[in-house]
């Protein structure tokens, strides 16, 4: 019976400052993986080391030639990669490709999908078009900074606003701009993490967030979390340091959830994604709802959002795993 089970890598680590996030991640998804079923390990990036961690404790080496390695003399292949990076390769394209190039299933988005929601103005511009309400926002390439003058970016932009990596995620090198004067150095400290950042408008209202998977069979909407925090935004401290209050269900009205849930939908189906994504947005006063980011590889520690949103919806993590997994097979 052992040789008939599906054998799954959890793929985390990478190239970002979101290494140590990914391997919590890792660790939760472990945690969660029906072991009956499957048999699990995790494989560990970083730069050009690929280990797998065997279950006495010790690591081997991933032949990257066929993604694979060898325990007590055998050769194990995997089935499936579940892919947790956070940032670079996993959150970009890079490993989706070359998942593709040896023909090993995995759980994220596909390659182009993963490469536009890495890069937040790509993204922004590109929903945009399909009548998805984003901040206004221009980019600034590491460079070409004197394209754009501070004069320019208040008067299209406006103050507050926000500076961030066009590229990256938890947070790193995010800052809130008040007042003319904090843009430069902002947008050094954002130039640290990324050589494209964006100046972003500031949207007022509460914040939400809400996870979405869709299977050959069905949709499965996940209860909306609604993100409070008393710091100045959803830094990495309140993402991660426990400084937020995150209540689910959210506290909004039953008709905005559902045109939340509209839009969550649409979004998925507009991208093509594939596996569990998680959307974030604002809204206003007035009720309308601003995407804010595109999530294609959340967090999944035990506290993360959508393992708390699973919870709320009464479903098993356990179940919802191996829905995602098995929609990849026929």
């Amino acid at each position: 019976m052992n040789n008939l089970k599906r054998t799954i890598a959890i793929v985390c680590g990478g190239n970002s400052s979101e290494y140590g996030v990914s391997l919590r991640s890792a660790q939760g998804l472990y945690s969660f993986f029906d072991k009956e079923r499957y048999n699990v390990y995790i494989v560990v990036i970083k730069g050009q080391r690929w280990l797998v961690e065997l279950h006495d404790g010790t690591t081997a080496p991933i032949d990257k030639n066929d993604f694979s390695f060898k325990l007590d003399g055998e050769l194990v292949m995997f089935d499936y990669a579940y892919i947790t990076i956070h940032g670079t390769p996993g959150e970009n394209g890079i490993l989706q490709g070359y998942f593709e190039l040896i023909h090993l299933p995995y759980s994220t988005s596909g390659v182009l999908v993963e490469a536009m929601t890495f890069d937040k103005f790509v993204l922004n511009q590109y929903l945009r078009g399909y009548g998805v309400s984003v901040a206004e926002s221009l980019l600034i390439r590491k460079g070409y900074e004197e394209l754009v003058n501070d004069d320019e970016i208040e008067e299209r932009i406006g103050m507050p606003c926000f500076v961030k990596p066009a590229a990256d995620g938890s947070s790193f090198g995010v800052s809130k701009v008040k007042n003319k004067d904090q843009l430069a150095p902002a947008i050094r400290k954002a130039m640290m993490e990324s050589p494209e950042i964006m100046v972003e408008s500031y949207l007022e209202g509460t914040e939400i967030t809400q996870g979405i998977y869709k299977t050959k069979e069905k949709t499965v909407l996940l209860p909306i979390t609604e993100v409070v925090t008393s710091n100045e935004f959803f830094d990495y401290d309140a993402k991660y340091n426990g400084q937020v209050d995150e209540i689910t269900p959210a506290r909004i009205p039953e008709e905005v959830a559902e045109r939340v849930g509209k839009i969550t939908s649409h979004i998925y189906d507009i991208l093509h994604c594939n596996g569990i994504i998680r959307i974030d947005y604002i809204i206003s006063k007035e009720g309308k709802i601003n995407m804010l980011e595109v999530n294609t590889t959340p967090g999944m520690t035990a506290t993360s959002f959508i393992p708390q949103q699973v919870r709320a919806a009464g479903l098993d993590i356990k179940d919802v795993l191996t829905d995602i997994v098995e929609n990849q097979f026929d």
